[in-house]
């Protein structure tokens, strides 16, 4: 971020302690709108990168038509509603057709989209999207199952809530012993 906006987001941070009761002027808070900023632009990074500019390069031709997945990547958020984490792991499925993405660059596409304000459905349907566009799979299938601390800490309160969302496009979706094989595959 410019500096400008740094100092703008540690003006807004300081303001929002204030109005919640708090001394921004005690010994334990006075750096804290100047850590929360930082803090803030590192957990909205994703809107500040390319995709393309990451996936360049890492796309790779092959001739491997098997399942590849990658699985247990781990992953934390913001939730868009209420400014507090979710976090979990994430399983990517595809079936390449003549292409295959670089291990590492999954990762980074999750990522990405995990660094932006964000519902986990939209996430999961994001990242399935942008590898099936990557490496024109014949399928791809994304999960996510994920625990959000707007749950767990505020409204009802439900500490052992895992929200499951999946994104099953092409041959994940249509046919259905592709899709248990993966479902299996990942458990």
């Amino acid at each position: 971020m410019m500096h400008s906006v740094m100092e703008e987001l540690e003006s807004l941070y300081k303001k929002l302690l204030q109005n919640i009761g708090e001394d921004v002027n005690r010994e334990g808070l006075k750096a804290t709108p100047q850590r929360t900023a930082k803090s803030m632009e590192y957990l909205t990074a994703g809107y500040k990168l390319d995709i393309q500019e990451i996936i360049n390069g890492a796309v790779f031709t092959s001739d491997t038509d098997e399942m590849i997945i990658v699985k247990d990547i781990e992953l934390y958020s913001l939730c868009e509603h209420h400014l507090l984490p979710f976090f979990g792991k994430c399983h990517v499925g595809y079936l390449p057709k003549g292409k295959i993405i670089g291990l590492s660059k999954v990762a980074r596409i999750v990522d990405i989209f995990a660094r932006r304000l964000q519902v986990q459905e939209n996430l999961t349907k994001q990242i399935a999207e942008t590898i099936m566009k990557a490496v024109g799979a014949s399928g791809v299938a994304v999960v996510i199952e994920a625990q959000h601390l707007c749950m767990m800490m505020r409204g009802v309160e439900k500490q052992n809530s895992v929200m499951k969302t999946s994104c099953m496009l092409g041959v994940f979706r249509r046919e259905i012993s592709t899709r248990s094989e993966f479902l299996s595959l990942i458990k």
